[in-house]
């Protein structure tokens, strides 16, 4: 997945470098024009309470729904630029991700983690379209597939069911003695199709993946702490006691003990997979002036 990731970013940013070089002469000011639109998608996300321990696990009931608006420039005949905002909710539970029988996956159901993380993204992209168009709005071609990478910042909030179902947020406690910061950076990269509906609607179909610099969107990275250290309550339930089984026959008998792994290796990914649509504001068209 990392390599994929790092030839697609590297993919993207150089065919839009040579894009914009070759064609910003050619393409003229009155064929510039910019668009709005908003996305309709299905949230998921990959990090350490998913069925499955590879890449890219996720689990289907675990979906979510992730609303977006977006505003974006068409600069070349291949090359836009486009900033967004989304709003969405992630989720995971170990009681119905992990099989209690499957033999890599009985020690994440009786973890018996879970979480659901609602979040706002704010990003900036590059959106290079793999078919060009050198015309204005109007000749824009009925189907362009394309690719898309830039960077986001988004704040975010894990919050755990407590024994009653009562949701409380996971970040003060610190489970984990970590105090990581609910607002993080991330790298979207991704591409989708766009179909012409008429000469002022597109519709589409997008998937963006999201690679974070952090490990706690589901609020479990590390190892387990010394239950002493935390402090009465939602802590010590959440980051202790919350486990289902500590019988030493099953092979848990010691797995709550400071220093055992309480998550896996490696930062948490998040992916929207939606429908666009996309209105073009059409550009103002300047009268020559006459003397």
């Amino acid at each position: 997945m990392k390599q994929i990731f790092t030839h697609t970013l590297a993919s993207l940013l150089l065919m839009g470098l040579v894009a914009t070089q070759a064609n910003a002469q050619q393409f003229s000011k009155r064929k510039q024009y910019n668009s709005i639109g908003v996305s309709l998608n299905a949230m998921n996300y990959f990090g350490d309470i998913v069925p499955k321990t590879s890449l890219p696990s996720f689990r289907a009931a675990a979906t979510r729904p992730n609303i977006g608006v977006y505003y974006m420039r068409r600069f070349t005949p291949r090359f836009s630029g486009k900033v967004a905002l989304n709003y969405g909710r992630i989720s995971g539970d170990d009681s119905k991700a992990a099989d209690p029988n499957g033999p890599d996956s009985r020690y994440r159901y009786n973890r018996n983690m879970n979480f659901r993380n609602d979040l706002i993204e704010l990003s900036g992209m590059a959106v290079f379209d793999l078919i060009e168009n050198r015309n204005n709005y109007l000749k824009r071609p009925d189907f362009v597939p394309y690719l898309t990478a830039g960077i986001a910042v988004f704040h975010h909030n894990p919050k755990g069911a407590d024994a009653n179902g009562d949701y409380v947020n996971l970040q003060p406690l610190q489970t984990e003695g970590v105090d990581y910061s609910l607002t993080q950076f991330a790298i979207p990269f991704g591409g989708g199709v766009r179909y012409r509906v008429n000469k002022s609607f597109d519709i589409g179909l997008e998937l963006i993946t999201r690679k974070t610099f952090t490990d706690y969107l589901d609020d479990v990275s590390g190892t387990f702490v010394e239950r002493s250290t935390l402090a009465p309550g939602p802590a010590q339930y959440f980051g202790h006691d919350i486990t289902r089984s500590q019988d030493p026959a099953q092979g848990f008998g010691s797995f709550t003990e400071p220093g055992q792994r309480r998550g896996k290796d490696g930062n948490d990914w998040y992916t929207t997979l939606g429908v666009t649509v996309n209105y073009i504001l059409a550009p103002r068209v300047k009268n020559p002036k006459f003397r």
